[in-house]
C-alpha cells in the first residue's frame, strides 16, 4: 500500500467516525493577518469530532492538554487551518498532518491582537525611551490562541506598597499566521490582558511564544 492510498483509508476512517459522533464545524483557511475566522476565509462545512489525544480516553481532557486529536475528513485541509464548532464557536487550529495518522489540533481559548511599539524617532538621545500605545503599529487581529500557564512570575523592583506579581505564559498559534514576530511585541487578547513577547519560535506545528504580562 502506498502512501497516499494509506492517508486516503485513513481519511475515510475519520470522516464515519465524525459522521457518527460529530457535529458541524466549519474550516477556515486564514488568507492574511486580519480576522482570519472571517466569512471570506470559509473554506467548508464538515461534521468533526475532537477526542483526547492522550491514551486515556476515559477521562476528560484537562486544561492544562492543548492537543486533540481530530476526527473529520481532512483530505482538503492543512495544518494552520483552523476549525470552529458552529452550535458555541468552539475553535481548533490544526497543528499537524503527519502520515499515517490522525490530525493533531490544539484548542484555543482565547483570541489576541498583535501590535509592534513603535522605534525611537531620531538617532542619538530622545525625549522619551518607551513605549506608547497611541503609536503601536496592528500586525494582526483576532486570532485564535491557546494561553498555557508557564508555572512562574516576577516582579518590577518598582518599590511600590501592594505591587503585584506578574504572570508569564506559552501561547500557541496557528503557523498559518505569516508573521516575522519579535520580541517585545504586544499581545491583547479579549479579556482586555496585554502581553509582551520575550521568545518567539516558529515549529511545525505552531507559534511557541513566551509572553510576559505587562504590570
Amino acid at each position: 500500500m502506498d502512501a497516499a492510498t494509506l492517508q486516503a483509508r485513513l481519511a475515510l476512517g475519520q470522516t464515519r467516525t465524525a459522521s457518527r459522533i460529530g457535529s458541524p464545524h466549519d474550516i477556515f483557511r486564514p488568507s492574511g493577518l486580519l480576522t482570519p475566522l472571517d466569512p471570506a476565509n470559509l473554506l467548508q462545512r464538515i461534521p468533526a469530532a475532537f477526542l483526547p489525544e492522550h491514551a486515556m480516553r476515559n477521562r476528560a481532557v484537562r486544561d492544562t492538554e492543548p492537543f486533540w486529536t481530530g476526527a473529520f475528513d481532512f483530505t482538503n485541509t492543512r495544518p494552520g487551518d483552523l476549525a470552529r464548532r458552529v452550535s458555541d464557536h468552539a475553535t481548533w487550529f490544526i497543528a499537524a498532518q503527519q502520515l499515517g495518522l490522525p490530525p493533531l489540533c490544539t484548542r484555543c481559548t482565547r483570541l489576541i491582537d498583535i501590535s509592534r511599539p513603535a522605534s525611537a524617532n531620531s538617532a542619538g538621545l530622545n525625549a522619551y525611551g518607551g513605549t506608547v500605545t497611541a503609536t503601536e503599529t496592528t500586525l494582526a487581529q483576532a486570532w485564535p490562541a491557546r494561553f498555557l500557564t508557564a508555572g512562574s512570575t516576577t516582579t518590577a523592583d518598582y518599590g511600590i506598597a501592594g505591587e503585584l506579581p506578574t504572570g508569564t505564559f506559552l501561547v500557541l498559534l496557528p503557523v498559518s499566521l505569516n508573521l516575522h514576530l519579535l520580541n517585545g511585541d504586544r499581545l491583547t487578547d479579549d479579556l482586555g490582558r496585554v502581553t509582551v513577547i520575550a521568545s518567539a519560535e516558529l515549529t511545525d506545528q505552531a507559534w511557541r511564544l513566551t509572553v510576559q504580562q505587562a504590570p
